[in-house]
Order: structure tokens, then sequence, then C-alpha cells
């Protein structure tokens, strides 16, 4: 027994000991910031927007560059309204989308299997008529050549089927009567976060953004 509760002592604080490490570097790390590119003409209004805990990216639902309807069918969510001008895209665990709409509803086989960096991903797409700037939504006006990236980026995130088109997660599980869930590319896991995936969206188009983070706040610390 004694040599079982050694064991058991060691193993706590081994991983005690990881998730310190863990938080400490993920903090320091999120304070170093990519500066945003020189000479960025304001053509394209995006925004950044936070839950408290998970980063959508939030960007016109058509422009001249891409009409992202095309594949994200206003069909596809409960209100099926044509009207909304604003797309917002998130990225995340799809275990945690679709089985944990509150934090109580957290299964722990859900989130070790999150942080292990074996479960599926999925985008979660919302439909918006309109935005308010606040403390959990900043507009970032960008190029359009820097669009063109972060389009590049955001639709190398969606799994596609044999003809091109981002596949949809049937479910009961949307979160309201204007979103709905895709497929994607990728792991979730402790170093590729939902925010992790935004941040990389903002470095890609070249915006403020950390060198890496695993939290909504490293990002909107960027934008205050």
């Amino acid at each position: 027994m004694k040599k079982i509760a050694k064991v058991l002592f060691k193993t706590i604080l081994i991983f005690v000991g990881f998730i310190f490490l863990y938080a400490v570097s993920a903090y320091l790390i999120s304070k170093i910031t990519i500066e945003r590119e020189s000479d960025t003409k304001s053509e394209v209004p995006i925004y950044i927007l936070t839950n408290g805990v998970h980063t959508d990216i939030v960007m016109p639902a058509k422009n001249d560059q891409i009409d992202w309807s095309k594949q994200i069918k206003f069909k596809n969510t409960k209100s099926a309204d044509t009207t909304y001008q604003y797309l917002a895209m998130g990225w995340g665990d799809k275990g945690f989308y679709l089985e944990t709409p509150e934090w109580s509803d957290l299964k722990a086989s859900v989130a070790l299997k999150a942080a292990s960096g074996l479960s599926t991903t999925a985008i979660h797409a919302t439909y918006y008529k309109s935005l308010k700037e606040g403390e959990d939504c900043k507009k970032i006006m960008i190029s359009k050549e820097q669009y063109n990236r972060l389009i590049k980026y955001i639709n190398e995130s969606f799994q596609k089927d044999a003809s091109g088109n981002f596949v949809l997660i049937t479910t009961d599980a949307n979160y309201g009567k204007t979103d709905a869930f895709y497929e994607a590319n990728g792991s979730y896991s402790l170093l590729r976060t939902c925010n992790t995936w935004a941040n990389s969206g903002l470095k890609s188009s070249g915006q403020k953004c950390c060198l890496w983070t695993a939290t909504d706040s490293g990002i909107f610390s960027k934008y205050k």
C-alpha cells in the first residue's frame, strides 16, 4: 500500500507540475506580440468575437472576393434567413461543440480526449445581422490582399467532400437559429486550442496577434 501511495503521490505531483508549467508558459508566450503589417489598407472589415472563453473570427457574409453562403448555406441553419450580413467562424473540439452546450455538461472523457490531441474537430459557423463593438467584439480593418490570405486559411480548415463542398454535421446541438457545424481538419490539443486557431488566422492575414496563445484573453489583450 505504501508503494502504491508513493507512486500515486508522485503522479499527482507530476500532473500538478505540468499544469503549472503549461499555465505559466501559456501566459508568458501570449504576452509576446506580433505586430500588424505596416501600410495596411483599410478595405475589408473583420471582427474578433469572444463569449468569454472561445474566439470567433467574423467576416462579411459576402463581398466581391467571396460569398461564404455558397458553402455555408443559409438553409443549413434553422432560420434559413438569407438577410444576414456577417458570418462568424470558430474552430474547436467536436466533442466540446456538440456535447457541451454548458460547462456543467462537460464530461471527463470529452475533456481528456480533447487535451490528448486525439479528438476530431469542427467549425462552428454563425450568421449575424449586426455586431456591436465592445470588450468582447473588436473591429479590424484589413486589406483585400490580407483578406484573401484569411479566406485561404479558413477554407483550408474545412474538410471537403469529393466535389469540394464543406461537410455539414447533421445535429440537433445547434446553439441558436442561425448557426451550423461543419467537419474540420486538424486535432484539438493543449497546444492547439480554439483560440490558437483564431490567433493563427490573424497571423496569416498580417494582423496584430500573439506569438502563440491558448486563451481568448491573449488575443483581446492586443486590441485594448
